[in-house]
């Protein structure tokens, strides 16, 4: 590319597709980004890694929207084999092992659906993002277990929040600009971290919670 910086032409020139540069250069951005938003708004999410599996899920998806429908009929599906299982009273990984088994034929038979309804953008979904995605039921059901369906629920709509705004992030083309020009300014990814690491104060969503306790202080 004639607009790129020498660094990116060196890797297009060397055989590295150029979407790949551009999606590994956006990692550490869009890992920054769910960073700050743990730790300066208190979004929690399930964790920094999932988050962002899903946002490049979402990526290799044909739309967004058809990432939103498999992500959403995983979480589902994954709740209601929870409750289906519970009485089996089985030991956890065979759970979940029959847990992963099944969303992934309740997915085929979606796909399956989207084909036959001429939603081929749907239908021809890459198997990457779909792995991706299947696998989160394990996380899900681990926080079920652990903390509650409440509170899986609300990690799973976080984690599909941030990982909508982490795509636009992503595929925002002023941003790709910015960076096949100065593919360097990723490096002010690790201060940004650094200084996120030291952060003491409180978040912005405990502002919120506890907004009448400091109104009287």
């Amino acid at each position: 590319m004639e607009s790129a910086n020498p660094t990116i032409n060196f890797f297009l020139n060397e055989g590295v597709p150029f979407e790949t540069v551009i999606l590994i250069l956006m990692l550490p951005i869009i890992a920054t980004f769910i960073a700050f938003l743990r730790q300066v708004v208190g979004i929690k999410a399930f964790g920094i890694y999932t988050p962002l599996l899903i946002t490049f899920a979402f990526l290799a998806t044909n739309g967004l929207k058809y990432g939103i429908v498999i992500f959403l009929a995983v979480i589902l599906s994954g709740m209601l084999l929870r409750f289906i299982l519970k009485p089996l009273r089985l030991l956890y990984l065979p759970r979940v092992a029959i847990m992963l088994s099944l969303v992934a034929l309740i997915v085929l038979l979606m796909l399956t659906l989207g084909g036959n309804l001429r939603r081929t953008g749907l239908a021809s979904v890459s198997i990457f993002p779909i792995l991706i995605m299947i696998t989160l039921v394990e996380k899900f059901v681990a926080v079920q277990i652990e903390k509650g369906n409440k509170t899986a629920i609300i990690l799973a709509l976080e984690t599909l929040l941030i990982s909508i705004v982490g795509f636009y992030l992503a595929s925002w083309e002023a941003l790709i600009r910015i960076i096949v020009a100065e593919p360097w300014l990723v490096l002010l990814t690790l201060p940004i971290n650094f200084f996120l690491g030291k952060w003491t104060g409180l978040r912005l969503s405990e502002y919120l919670r506890f907004k009448e306790i400091l109104k009287k202080q």
